[in-house]
């Protein structure tokens, strides 16, 4: 464990007090958005030696060759998969060391998360119950399936950068629903996919800012 939930010196609620300052500055609007992560104690997701560093806007190492994506990024597509309305069920693809799923359930009624690296599903596991969030299901899979037992979704919000929009996850959607991914190899965009119910143009993509992901890989280990 990275250090107590309510922290002192760099992982006090002061010091997310300016994080949260940096994160409107940078253009962040949503207020919901903000409050959930000036709620999360960042700085138990990653190792102690780092918990210095929690608050600061950069990715940061959780080990098995992953990284807990900076606030910037985490806030900004928890924004845009709210759109400013209330979330009800979401799938977070990639669950990492927990961080963004733990702000997910402060803006969702239920929460779903995968993570392909069974040790860091673990790591998350532990983080969570720490916090002891009660509405967030994680489960050890392959990501690029989706979790097409517990679909459709309302939001799905992808944390690794895929090569191409996985059809098993377009298929998760419900109309109306949202979903958050970074699409690209050595350069990576954000996209945002919305499920309409047009025939023939269902779903509408709109290309959001660059970005820098761990790749989106299929399997388990």
């Amino acid at each position: 464990m990275a250090g107590s939930i309510n922290g002192i010196g760099m992982t006090s609620q002061r010091t997310r007090e300016r994080m949260l300052t940096r994160l409107r500055e940078q253009g962040i609007k949503d207020e919901v958005t903000l409050s959930a992560m000036g709620s999360i104690a960042r700085h138990i997701f990653v190792d102690e030696a780092l918990s210095i560093r929690a608050y600061e806007d950069v990715s940061l190492p959780i080990g098995f060759g992953q990284t807990i994506s900076q606030p910037y990024i985490v806030a900004r597509m928890t924004e845009i998969l709210r759109a400013g309305k209330p979330l009800g069920k979401v799938l977070e693809i990639g669950t990492g060391c927990g961080y963004q799923t733990a702000v997910l359930s402060k803006v969702a009624k239920e929460v779903y998360s995968v993570e392909r690296i069974s040790p860091l599903l673990m790591k998350a596991r532990s983080h969570l119950r720490e916090l002891r969030m009660s509405n967030i299901k994680l489960k050890h899979a392959d990501g690029t399936m989706g979790l097409p037992e517990f679909g459709p979704f309302d939001g799905i919000i992808v944390t690794a950068a895929a090569s191409h929009i996985p059809e098993e996850l377009l298929e998760q959607l419900v109309v109306g629903g949202r979903m958050i991914i970074p699409v690209g190899t050595e350069e990576q965009t954000l996209y945002l996919i919305e499920r309409t119910d047009k025939p023939g143009s269902e779903f509408k993509k709109t290309k959001l800012e660059a970005v820098k992901f761990v790749p989106l890989i299929g399997g388990t280990s």
